[in-house]
């Protein structure tokens, strides 16, 4: 439905077909059967309705949407299956949010992720989203799937209980209990309480950027990924939903090969996605924005404090100001597993800067994210 719908005939100040005076003379006069004005309710029904715009993922760009559009909204309560034993949460207006970009081999994804349908999902993408007071600016800390960590027990949303598990990698979280385990993890190897959650498969990243109309990105070199598909020569391209998705994807393309240079291509295209959704004018109404608000609300899967509406509104809405230029992107400081080139170990020492700096809302400091393993992918894509 468009902002500027064409009016039904019988709507006063509009031409419908008994309003219609082709001749010379006096206008006739209105018979006993013109429509009566419709009711003021009426119209603000109808401008209700045509009011929409768009929530984008990795909490990055927001508007308003169809009230309809609700029905959209798949949401898990998290905060049931994880209880009172939490870290505390702040009472600044800050808030944290776990982003993750799941690799589910079933549905649409199956085609798309290039796995079989086995059942299983995994957390390929987790980033942590810390929106600092006043939601002017954020830090957004990467967490390598391949990192060895500490799982603690966890009860996922159906109520089953998880054991305990050590030495296992980061992503096997969500894997083993869905939403509630991963953030239930996030919080033990961070002490940093989660406030939101929101979760984005393949298919609905895909479809979300060709609505969007891509988004415009330049690589400083080639970039050849036959496990990905992905093929770039050297320059600026406007990516379509398919090669968007198998930038975040390549591995073996580009840098050294792990998920370490993928992280790096992923802060990248981030950066640009926010640059795209301010340049596609989100608030000037009418269908283009309807169907970006449909395909989001689609794509995404959010925690219960989010399952709303009007609370998935408020919260984008709240967002709406924060561009590139005022997201610091960092990637949680890890070295490779000497015993296995194919796993990070995390720096604790650093680390804990990291955590201590978003626990107080504050910067993470530069010592935190220097001398550590890179992926050596840094610079060879940027926003255009």
């Amino acid at each position: 439905m468009s902002a500027e719908s064409t009016p039904e005939p019988g709507i006063p100040g509009e031409a419908g077909p008994r309003d219609q005076h082709t001749g010379d003379g006096p206008r006739p006069r209105a018979t006993s059967r013109r429509r009566k004005p419709r009711s003021r309710n009426k119209r603000l029904l109808i401008g209700a309705w045509t009011a929409a715009g768009i929530v984008v993922l990795g909490g990055t760009g927001a508007g308003y949407v169809y009230f309809r559009l609700n029905g959209n909204i798949k949401s898990v309560d998290i905060d049931q299956a994880l209880g009172t034993d939490r870290p505390t949460k702040a009472d600044n207006g800050s808030e944290n949010i776990l982003v993750l970009g799941s690799d589910t081999r079933s549905g649409a994804n199956k085609k798309l992720g290039g796995g079989t349908d086995d059942g299983t999902a995994r957390s390929d993408t987790a980033m942590i989203v810390h929106v600092y007071e006043g939601h002017k600016r954020a830090s957004v800390v990467s967490i390598p799937r391949d990192t060895l960590i500490d799982r603690p027990a966890c009860t996922d949303t159906q109520g089953v209980t998880h054991d305990a598990a050590t030495d296992v990698m980061f992503n096997s979280a969500y894997t083993t209990g869905g939403a509630s385990c991963a953030v239930k993890t996030v919080e033990s190897i961070t002490g940093v309480r989660m406030d939101h959650y929101l979760e984005v498969d393949f298919s609905g990243f895909q479809k979300l950027i060709d609505e969007l109309g891509g988004v415009e990105v330049t690589t400083t070199k080639a970039i050849k990924d036959p496990d990905s598909h992905l093929d770039l020569a050297a320059g600026t391209h406007t990516l379509d939903g398919e090669q968007a998705l198998a930038l975040v994807r390549t591995r073996h393309g580009v840098g050294d090969g792990s998920d370490l240079g993928r992280i790096q291509l992923q802060q990248a295209f981030v950066k640009a996605l926010v640059e795209q959704v301010r340049k596609v004018g989100l608030f000037t109404g009418g269908t283009k924005l309807y169907d970006l608000a449909d395909t989001a609300t689609k794509a995404v899967t959010t925690d219960s404090g989010l399952g709303s509406l009007n609370s998935l509104m408020s919260f984008a809405n709240g967002l709406k100001s924060i561009g590139a230029s005022d997201l610091t992107m960092v990637t949680l400081p890890v070295q490779y597993d000497p015993a296995d080139p194919n796993r990070v170990l995390v720096q604790k020492k650093k680390a804990e800067q990291v955590w201590t700096a978003l626990r107080n809302d504050r910067p993470i400091p530069k010592t935190a994210t220097e001398g550590n393993a890179t992926g050596e992918a840094a610079g060879v894509v940027t926003p255009s």
